[in-house]
């Protein structure tokens, strides 16, 4: 790998790592936030974000360790598969009820994150040029 992309790599993993350790804690500091928007079918939704408040940020500090990076980086992409029904919950709340955020804000979330699988999995070396190797 070229000394660019191993720079571009550790910049997409440092930022990656503060994304979530911040959504983390923001799940942490402030569920009913996201308790409104969890779908009817997860039980109890109070603790299902507080959980994943945790594990956003056990995999921010995965990202960290040579060891786990690659395992945080998958377990994060799944976990930004997962809670895809719950950005579509929201979206369709503000838009139908013309409440809270609109197109300007769901349309690039919900077409970002595919994107923030992919980063999840390019930062940690799972995919692209650094297969097998350590950043």
């Amino acid at each position: 790998m070229n000394l660019p992309e191993e720079r571009g790599r550790a910049v997409a993993l440092v930022a990656l790592c503060l994304f979530y350790l911040a959504a983390g804690i923001i799940h942490l500091l402030s569920p009913s936030v996201f308790v409104s928007v969890t779908p009817p079918w997860v039980p109890d939704a109070s603790l299902v974000v507080r959980a994943t408040g945790l594990c956003e940020i056990a995999g921010a500090f995965g990202l960290l360790i040579a060891r786990t990076r690659k395992l945080a980086g998958v377990m994060l992409a799944l976990y930004a598969l997962c809670v895809f029904p719950a950005n579509i919950m929201h979206a369709v709340h503000d838009l139908s009820t013309g409440t809270g955020l609109g197109w300007a804000y769901h349309y690039p979330r919900l077409f970002v994150q595919p994107l923030i699988c992919w980063w999840a999995l390019w930062a940690a070396g799972v995919v692209g040029g650094s297969r097998g190797k350590d950043i």
